[in-house]
C-alpha cells in the first residue's frame, strides 16, 4: 500500500483529501503546518507527498528544500494559480501542480500519474474477492481469470480507484477513450453493463441518476 503524506493547513480540505485517498486504497498521514511535516518526514517513509503552499511555521516552498534530498515525489496543492507560481513550483523540484479548487477525481489521476512515472503504483489491487493484477492486466476471483475487453479493464480500473466516489459519465469516456465526450452515454452505458455483468457487481456500481455511476467497495 502507497503510502502518503498530506500537507495542508485548511482542516476540512485535508479531511476531505485523506478520506477519498483511504478509500482509493492508500494510507495518509496528515499534518498541518510545515514543521509538523518537517518532524514526520524525520521518522516515516512516503511514497508521495501532496503538499500546500501557504502553511504556517514553514512554508510549502522551504519545505519541498527540505524534501527533495529524500526523492519523495511532490504535488502541491494551492490556490497560487498564476503561471509564475506554477513555474516557481515546478523549478524547485515539484513533480506536479494542482490548483484549488479542484475535483477529486483528477487529484486521484494525478496521484495515479506520479506514483506510475516513480515505479511505486500498486502491482496488485484486491476488492472483496476480486484481484486485479496491474502488471499482467488480468482480472481474477479467486483462481478463475475474468475475461475482460480492454476498455472494460480501464473502466475496472477507473472505478476502483475511485471508490465510492460518483464519476460523470463524460468523466469515464473521456479518461477510457481518451476523447471528448459528445454527449452520448450509449458507449458508456454498455461497456458499464457488460463489466457489472462479468464481476457480478451489479450491486456494487450504482447508477447516479443524471450524473453516472459510483463503484461501492
Amino acid at each position: 500500500m502507497n503510502k502518503i503524506l498530506i500537507v495542508e493547513d485548511e482542516k476540512p480540505i485535508n479531511d476531505l483529501i485523506e478520506m477519498n485517498l483511504s478509500e482509493a486504497g492508500y494510507e495518509c498521514t496528515c499534518a498541518y503546518d510545515g514543521m509538523t511535516a518537517a518532524n514526520i518526514l524525520e521518522t516515516e517513509r512516503f511514497d508521495l507527498v501532496l503538499l500546500d503552499i501557504m502553511l504556517p511555521e514553514v512554508d510549502g516552498y522551504e519545505l519541498l528544500e527540505y524534501i527533495k534530498p529524500m526523492e519523495i515525489p511532490v504535488i502541491f496543492l494551492t490556490a497560487k494559480g498564476s503561471v509564475a507560481d506554477r513555474v516557481k513550483g515546478l523549478r524547485l523540484g515539484a513533480d506536479d501542480y494542482l490548483v484549488k479548487p479542484f475535483e477529486i477525481v483528477e487529484l486521484l489521476a494525478r496521484v495515479e500519474s506520479i506514483l506510475r512515472r516513480a515505479g511505486k503504483t500498486q502491482t496488485e489491487i484486491v476488492v472483496d474477492d476480486v484481484v486485479i493484477d496491474t502488471r499482467s492486466r488480468s482480472v481474477r476471483r479467486g483462481n478463475k481469470e475474468i475475461a475482460l475487453t480492454m476498455k472494460e479493464y480501464e473502466l475496472l480500473l477507473l472505478f476502483v480507484r475511485n471508490r465510492n466516489i460518483a464519476l460523470f459519465r463524460e468523466t469515464l469516456y473521456e479518461r477510457v477513450w481518451e476523447s471528448d465526450y459528445m454527449g452520448d452515454s450509449r458507449t458508456v452505458d454498455l461497456h458499464v453493463q457488460r463489466l457489472r455483468k462479468k464481476l457480478h457487481w451489479e450491486e456494487k456500481i450504482k447508477a447516479i441518476y443524471k450524473v453516472g455511476y459510483r463503484l461501492e467497495a
